[in-house]
């Protein structure tokens, strides 16, 4: 398997370097890095330096190579994503690519580039719940899900970024390399084991699309940095520059209900899916979601849910089963 990666400015690190790391861990016997079952080169435009988000520099890259030398074209992306105008001379190598039917990555938020390249059409990309609203703003015709960690449509792939990069990773060296060498990937890495592409984004994030306030985006937002530790809404109300009568008003016309009860229901959410999808337990999830305590989560759980948080996870992982 051949991947050639294309670091965009800004890219995110944990995705790039989790995808690359997945590979150089299967290609050799013994995590000696050597490319024998897998291979990879990082390129970037005009072989130029290129600074992730977080300000690591990654100097040693190449100008883009022909494409039809790879399996894939990995795309990586970060911080940058709102840039409209990305370079021609990308946007016309990934239109190459596609013409020699090499297949397509976007990582993290690479997905951008390639759609800014006309280069998805009518399939259905993964994106970060975090930029989804930026997605969909910049292409309102596409299809972009937050319910998966990545999707697979046979040219193209994407995943939401982070993490989600090693699964994506993990699944390549399956397909072409077979479980065994991605087996050995995992247990380098100290994984648990290989997530599925239906696994979905923990959710963090509200649907806001027809809300058109700022305050209210910005709001919410904060909200969701912080479910753990919620603010108080007076807090948030500062963050958004008004004041909490202001702030109240705001979401009683955008969503007919109070902040309060808004931040209530984005704990309850994010709770119904780790009590689904994580081993974590409901002591530990009810500390996760910003509850005091066991029993103050089992109380507001119940009243949102209709059942307890345990009655909740049984039915919900027996019908998963």
């Amino acid at each position: 398997m051949r991947i050639g990666f294309v670091l965009l400015d800004q890219f995110t690190l944990t995705a790039f370097a989790g995808l690359i790391d997945a590979l150089r861990l299967a290609a050799d016997y013994g995590g000696r890095s050597r490319p024998i079952h897998a291979s990879w080169t990082v390129m970037s435009l005009d072989g130029a330096p290129r600074r992730a988000s977080c300000g690591a520099v990654i100097s040693d890259s190449v100008a883009l190579l022909d494409p039809a030398q790879f399996d894939y074209i990995a795309v990586c992306g970060g911080n940058d994503y709102l840039n409209e105008r990305p370079p021609a001379a990308l946007l016309d190598y990934l239109q190459r690519a596609a013409e020699a039917r090499v297949r397509l990555i976007g990582v993290c938020t690479g997905t951008f580039a390639i759609a800014q390249a006309g280069l998805v059409e009518n399939r259905t990309v993964c994106v970060h719940w975090n930029v989804l609203e930026a997605f969909q703003a910049q292409f309102p015709a596409l299809q972009a899900v937050t319910d998966k960690l990545f999707v697979d449509e046979g040219d193209l792939l994407s995943c939401a970024g982070s993490t989600a990069a090693i699964d994506l990773g993990l699944y390549l060296i399956t397909r072409h390399c077979g479980s065994g060498k991605a087996n050995q990937a995992v247990r380098h890495m100290m994984l648990q084991g290989i997530r599925p592409p239906s696994l979905p984004q923990p959710h963090f994030f509200a649907n806001l699309n027809d809300v058109a306030d700022a305050r209210v985006h910005q709001a919410i937002h904060f909200m969701e940095q912080r479910l753990d530790d919620p603010p108080t809404i007076e807090a948030i109300a500062r963050y958004v520059g008004c004041s909490s009568r202001q702030l109240e008003r705001a979401f009683n016309a955008a969503l007919k209900m109070a902040p309060a009860a808004f931040q209530r229901q984005l704990r309850t959410n994010y709770a119904s899916w780790m009590l689904i999808n994580s081993p974590r337990t409901i002591t530990e999830i009810a500390f996760d979601c910003g509850f005091s305590d066991a029993a103050h989560f089992s109380r507001e759980f119940r009243s949102a849910a209709g059942v307890s948080p345990r009655e909740y996870r049984t039915s919900r992982r027996t019908a998963k089963s």
